[in-house]
Order: C-alpha cells, then sequence, then structure tokens
C-alpha cells in the first residue's frame, strides 16, 4: 500500500525528524536505553530520529498507527496527513500534499 504523497520525500523527512524528536523517549523504538541516548552526541541523536523517522513513514505503509517511546504516529490518508501524538496532545501534522 505504502504512504501515498505528492511532496517531496525530503521535505516530509525532515518535519518527521522534528516531530519524533519531540516524543519523550522515542529513542527505545531502538531498543536504547536513557545513558546511552546521553551519551549520544547531538548531531548523532539527530541522525537516530532521522532513521526512526524513515522507519515510520515506511512502516505507515503497513500498519496505520505506530507507537514510538511515550507517543503514536497515525496515517491519515482520507486527509493526507501524519499525525505525531503524545498523550492528549497533538505535537505536529505533517502534511502529505
Amino acid at each position: 500500500m505504502g504512504v501515498r504523497h505528492a511532496r517531496e520525500y525530503v521535505e516530509i523527512l525532515q518535519e518527521l525528524t522534528a516531530a519524533v524528536g519531540q516524543i519523550e523517549e522515542g529513542y527505545t523504538f531502538f531498543e536504547m536505553e536513557p545513558e546511552e541516548w546521553e551519551a549520544l552526541h547531538e548531531d548523532d541523536r539527530h541522525e537516530v530520529m532521522e532513521a526512526l523517522a524513515d522507519d515510520v513513514f515506511f512502516g505507515l505503509g503497513t500498519q496505520p498507527e505506530i507507537e514510538v517511546g511515550k507517543g503514536v504516529i497515525i496515517y491519515n490518508s482520507k486527509h493526507h496527513v501524519i499525525e505525531v501524538s503524545q498523550g492528549d496532545n497533538v505535537i505536529q501534522i505533517v502534511r502529505l500534499i
């Protein structure tokens, strides 16, 4: 199926990376421990979050909802958006078209 999008993937990935970077304990998606995350340099943390955003984007093509850390990422195909939420708060809506 895949996530349908008309925007450039690199733009979507940038926004999604920023959004997943705001999710508490998002690094646990890769089974990292807090100490491992804290030991990473900021550039390395960004790379991990970018890899997470990439994995989630393609994962949403097969399952419309993915839990990440203390948040959830939902692909709303009807509205052509990806919603990144934590608790009752929407962190960001990434537009796909």
